[in-house]
Order: C-alpha cells, then sequence, then structure tokens
C-alpha cells in the first residue's frame, strides 16, 4: 500500500531560527557535523535516538555540513532530509542479499580510481571525501584508500582512456568529485580535455545541494575552460533539499553551459509518495534541472530499512504519470551487476 500523505512536504517553520551557516566551502568541509549526539542535539532531538545514532556511527560515520544542516526542522526525527542522515540501529542489522558491494564494483576496477562497466564510459574517483555521508550510499564500504591515486598514478590510469577510443565520455564521481581541490580538479579536467576522442565530461556530484557556496569562481573558471560538453548528474532526494541558494549555483552551471540532471533514489519514509516525487519534480526544474533517474535502492548492507518494493515503486511512477508531465518524469532504474545499462523497471 502507497502512502500518499503531504506529511513530509510540510516546509520547516518559518520562525525555527535558523542555524548558522559558514561562507566559504571549504570551511564548511571541515566544520561538518562528525559526532552523533551532536547532530542530535544541534536539531533537539530526543535522547532515545543518541544509542541508535551511535551504533549506526560506529559502522559509517555520520557528517552532516552547516548548509544542509540549516534545511532540517528541528525536533522532527521524520524530517526528510535528517532520514537521510541521522545514522540508525537498523543499520547494524544483517539482512539476506544486502552486501558491502552490491554493484560488484571491485570486478570492474582494471587500474586504481577508475571503474569501467559500460560501454563509451568510464567512471574517475575523483575524489574520497563526500561533504556528507547519505545512510544509504552504495559505496559506504568503497575501499577509498586503494582508489585514491597520486598524480603520477593517475597519469597511468589515464593511460587506459588514452589507449580506447571507443570512449567517449569520461565521468567524475567519488566520493564526490567536487571534494577535490579546483587545483587538482583543473589538472585532472585538463589530462581528459587533451584526450582526442573523448566528448563530455559528466560530473556525479552533491555538493551543489549540500554545500552551494561550492558552486564558485574558481570551480566555473576550470569548468568553462575545458572544450568538452559538461553534464553535472545532482543527487536530490526531497524538494526540501533546495533551497534559493541551491537555485543560484544551479543557475551559474547552467550560465557556464553545463547541462543539469537529477538522480534520486526511492527512499522508505523520504520520497515514496506520489506527493514527495511530484514536488521534487517541480522544484527540481525550477532550479533548471531535469529528472533523470529515479534508482530503487541498492541493496548495500546498512541500508535496507530504506527499501521500496518494486510492485510499489512501480506504483508510485503511475501516480507521477497521472499528475506530471512527461519530461518531468523520471526513469525508474536499477543496476544490475552485468547488465550492460541501467534496467528499467
Amino acid at each position: 500500500m502507497i502512502t500518499r500523505s503531504s506529511a513530509l512536504l510540510q516546509r520547516p517553520d518559518p520562525e525555527t531560527k535558523p542555524l548558522p551557516v559558514q561562507a566559504r566551502w571549504q570551511a564548511q568541509l571541515a566544520g561538518a557535523i562528525r559526532d552523533p549526539r551532536e547532530l542530535c542535539r544541534r536539531l533537539g532531538l530526543d535522547e532515545a535516538w543518541q544509542d541508535g545514532a551511535e551504533r549506526g556511527h560506529a559502522l559509517f560515520e555520520v557528517r552532516v555540513p552547516e548548509a544542509y544542516l540549516s534545511r532540517i526542522r528541528p525536533g522532527d526525527p521524520a524530517d526528510p532530509l535528517l532520514r537521510q542522515v541521522l545514522p540508525l540501529r537498523e543499520e547494524a542489522l544483517a539482512t539476506p542479499g544486502y552486501v558491502a558491494d552490491p554493484l560488484a564494483e571491485a570486478e570492474h576496477t582494471p587500474a586504481p580510481g577508475l571503474i569501467h562497466k559500460y560501454a563509451g564510459r568510464v567512471l574517475l574517483i575523483a575524489s574520497p571525501a563526500c561533504a556528507v555521508n547519505c545512510r544509504y550510499c552504495f559505496r559506504r564500504h568503497f575501499p577509498y584508500a586503494e582508489n585514491a591515486p597520486s598524480r603520477a598514478q593517475w597519469e597511468a590510469t589515464l593511460d587506459h582512456l588514452r589507449d580506447d577510443a571507443t570512449l567517449h565520455e569520461a565521468i567524475l564521481s567519488g566520493g564526490d568529485p567536487l571534494a577535490a581541490s579546483d587545483r587538482q580538479l583543473a589538472w585532472l579536467v585538463a589530462r581528459l580535455d587533451a584526450i582526442p576522442h573523448l566528448k563530455r565530461l559528466r560530473i556525479h556530484t552533491r555538493l551543489p545541494v549540500v554545500i552551494p557556496e561550492r558552486i564558485d569562481d574558481a570551480l566555473l573558471d576550470w569548468l568553462t575552460a575545458t572544450r568538452l560538453q559538461k553534464v553535472m548528474v545532482l543527487h536530490i532526494n526531497h524538494a526540501h533539499e533546495i533551497d534559493a541558494a541551491v537555485i543560484a549555483a544551479c543557475r551559474r552551471l547552467s550560465d557556464a553551459g553545463v547541462t543539469l540532471l537529477n538522480q534520486s533514489v526511492l527512499l522508505r519514509g523520504v520520497n515514496d509518495s506520489v506527493e514527495a516525487l511530484a514536488a521534487l519534480s517541480e522544484r527540481l526544474f525550477e532550479a533548471g534541472v531535469l529528472p533523470y533517474y529515479l534508482h530503487v535502492l541498492d541493496p548495500v548492507a546498512g541500508a535496507a530499512h530504506f527499501d521500496v518494493a518494486d510492485v510499489d515503486a512501480r506504483e508510485l511512477v503511475a501516480g507521477l504519470r497521472e499528475v506530471l508531465p512527461g519530461f518531468l518524469m523520471p526513469r525508474l532504474v536499477r543496476e544490475i551487476p552485468g547488465e550492460a545499462s541501467k534496467t528499467p523497471l
């Protein structure tokens, strides 16, 4: 049964005093909350949540920057943004079928920092760090220490791209690629730009959402310098994640010639209603972003409590078709290891 309650769409109380937000993205990244008790305290959560938060944190550390924290409704453990970042005791439960590497990425890593699963494109782990640790992350167990190349190692990894003329697209991922310094990203993108058979640069990132100040002049300098067509795939799961600062960041990217898409994950208790998903698509378009994928949950160990059954996912998408124009409809997909592309549901 699909709950179509609009409770999760309630805006934060406008009279709630906003939490302070630092201006520079580097300061926010360094100053993100990494203590589960501090997260509970800052949001006025009952002490009953602290034990579970500490248990989940022991498995996958909490990380929440101030800009994202400021959009969470204090005192509400059901807030759809808080649900994405608050560790829970359920993360310690072993669930059959939920594993450390649900997409079998270890089988498709021919060189450090490089994942090659699909024809015509490769994925580069441009940074092992994230600005926010989402509790459902399919890479929460990823061996980043083994996939953080030095510049010398990057040159060897990039040889894989130089030697394969069938590749047309390089995807920067992570972690979050925009957690890397602009100096490092400018160097890496310049190397990609020099590979003649590459046509597109795709960046998968959550940073413009969780710390909108990341879209600054230094980033735009290297991004606009490349000849490659630029696509940025954002990761936004709920309309409340998009505030005025996020919209301003998206507009700067659009003005720089970046095509903006969004991929979401269907998450129980976050966006598993027609109302929530429709509001997300509408809000994305207001920000100049087109819905792209709606992923069902990857079965990563520690995230089973977010799962939405396939039958319910299909019912939700059917409901969306009744209220949204076609260009605002995300494609419902699952990633299946070994398949040549995402699998539509």
